[in-house]
């Protein structure tokens, strides 16, 4: 089983991508950025969903790192210490409702329950093509172009090329944005690595 990556978050302040890491660092230079540029908004964003964080960063540097970091291990050792399941395999127990003849079958699976879940959800990720990835990403991309590029000229006829996921269009369109938020918009979108941080 892949191991799962670390969760990351990107810190835009305006138009320019400030950094790029955990809650902690992101944490930290928003702080940075907001003090150096108060006029300007800064936002962070989950770079998995595209979706605007909020953070607390009252306090000085070192309380916003002690604040993010034991929230880290905080969720790291409570993954990890969970009880029921197979830890090490990242297993999460959560409520399943279904009727008594699903139950039924299920139990009737070599394996029990679990495992024939298991397999049938694998079943539906190999057949779905990829389909759900792609509208993750899609969807991504959105939340973080509507957040920072609603008023950028194109928004709309990239959006549109977006979920018709044409990329050569998309990434005719969003080649025209500053640089930062068109590399963002563009791993978000397709996967391809954003230009660099500027320092």
């Amino acid at each position: 089983m892949p191991e799962t990556k670390p969760q990351t978050y990107t810190v835009f302040a305006g138009s320019r991508r400030v950094a790029t890491g955990s809650l902690t660092d992101v944490a930290l230079a928003a702080k940075a950025a907001i003090e150096q540029m108060p006029e300007i908004t800064t936002l962070v964003f989950d770079d998995a969903t595209g979706t605007v964080i909020d953070l607390d960063l009252r306090g000085s540097a070192a309380a916003i790192a002690a604040r993010y970091a034991a929230l880290t291990v905080a969720e790291e050792t409570a993954f990890s210490t969970r009880g029921r399941g197979r830890p090490k395999l990242g297993v999460i127990a959560r409520e399943v409702t279904l009727l008594p003849r699903h139950w039924d079958w299920l139990a009737a699976q070599p394996g029990g329950a679990s495992q024939a879940l298991r397999r049938l959800v694998d079943e539906a990720r190999h057949a779905d093509g990829g389909r759900t990835e792609r509208r993750r990403m899609q969807e991504a991309a959105y939340r973080f172009m509507a957040a920072v590029a609603g008023d950028l000229p194109g928004f709309e006829m990239a959006a549109r090329a977006l979920f018709a996921a044409d990329q050569p269009q998309f990434s005719a369109i969003v080649a025209t944005w500053p640089q930062d938020i068109s590399g963002y918009a563009q791993k978000l979108a397709w996967g391809e690595p954003a230009a660099a941080a500027a320092s």
